[in-house]
């Protein structure tokens, strides 16, 4: 008798259906919680089981970042990186705590009141090649600590208006500038760079004044359309690049003021002569750049520059080359020796160049004759 009920209960576990999860706390029904629950209803204890082991705890509401990052472009590390996304305005949402913003390569036309709005960590906005024509006046206020602007090849006509105080370098070259008002670059004391080469800017365009009050290092107004060395550019300059114009010489008093320059880059223009003595307000000039123009001669001044080293004479019209056109006569003192001389592509029988010519040289191969051919 006893065999038979246990192949009886053998045989209705075999047949039960298999367990089924209907919901995610169905684990926790156990046998134990349901006959708790069980006993309590038939014998009227009241008994129940605690909602908090019946039920799941409500999950607490999905909250959104404070920064959500704007849609395309990659964020991280407070750079947001918004390039080649073919945007046509300055996008939303853009984190309040980013330093480096990168538009560049985009088809933005306009910069409007409030596209930086609350922007105040910003270190570097980059807007290059981008076809910006209008800047509301008052788009760079919020930026109290931008110190890098890079508006290059746009189509804008004039220097955008209230520069942050902060800055440090503006390029805004390959534009369509034509003029530099006087009050330009007020109050911008601590601006260090400008480069804006390749805008359509003659001498008459750069009114008096529109440098005053900046102490610039480094300056280039290439690939313009100046036809001699402008006036009232900062005096403090180390480099002054001015290449690819049409200037067509320098007269004494052109660089007078330049006391600092250690590098002045004229090359690409149409000098046919240095005046005698031009070149001596250049105490501390390192490197001078006068490839590619029309000179007929070694500019004279050269053997009295002290730390003169390196210097571009080549692709002009020079004929001849002096013993004492680079080196000081007699006991005059070079406190730095020449490490480039170029005359290559210059109609000079380099072989009748006396080898005294290059005596304060401080090798051979620091001269590039080269032959000359028409």
């Amino acid at each position: 008798m006893k065999t038979l009920l246990l192949l009886c209960s053998w045989m209705i576990l075999c047949n039960a259906l298999p367990f089924e999860q209907r919901g995610f706390w169905d684990f926790s029904m156990d046998d134990g919680l349901t006959m708790m629950r069980d006993e309590a209803n038939e014998d009227g204890s009241g008994y129940t089981i605690p909602p908090k082991f019946m039920e799941p705890t409500a999950l607490p509401p999905f909250m959104p970042p404070l920064d959500i990052c704007p849609f395309g472009c990659q964020c991280h590390l407070r750079v947001v990186q918004c390039s080649d996304l073919g945007l046509t305005s300055v996008p939303k949402n853009i984190p309040k705590d980013t330093t480096l913003l990168d538009l560049q390569n985009n088809k933005i036309t306009e910069i409007k009141k409030d596209d930086f709005k609350g922007l105040t960590n910003l270190y570097a906005l980059v807007l290059v090649n981008n076809k910006i024509s209008k800047i509301n006046e008052k788009a760079f206020e919020p930026l109290q600590k931008l110190q890098k602007l890079y508006i290059s090849k746009n189509n804008l006509e004039e220097i955008p208006g209230s520069l942050p105080k902060s800055l440090v370098e503006l390029r805004i070259h390959e534009n369509k500038i034509k003029k530099i008002p006087k009050d330009a670059f007020n109050g911008l004391k601590n601006m260090n760079c400008i480069e804006m080469g390749g805008n359509p800017l003659e001498n008459g365009g750069i009114v008096a004044g529109a440098f005053d009050g900046l102490k610039l290092n480094y300056l280039r107004i290439s690939e313009a359309k100046l036809s001699g060395i402008p006036k009232g550019l900062p005096s403090s300059l180390n480099e002054l690049h001015l290449d690819h114009n049409k200037i067509q010489a320098i007269e004494m008093g052109d660089l007078s003021q330049f006391s600092n320059l250690y590098r002045l880059g004229l090359g690409y223009n149409n000098i046919r002569a240095v005046e005698n003595g031009s070149l001596s307000t250049l105490p501390t000039l390192r490197e001078l750049h006068l490839d590619n123009n029309k000179l007929s001669r070694v500019p004279a001044g050269l053997p009295d520059m002290k730390f003169l080293q390196v210097v571009y004479l080549h692709s002009n019209n020079i004929t001849q080359v002096g013993v004492n056109d680079f080196c000081p006569v007699g006991f005059g003192v070079k406190r730095a020796y020449y490490n480039g001389i170029s005359l290559f592509n210059n109609p000079v029988p380099y072989w009748e160049v006396q080898p005294a010519t290059f005596r304060c040289v401080t090798d051979r191969l620091a001269i590039q004759f080269g032959n000359y051919r028409k």
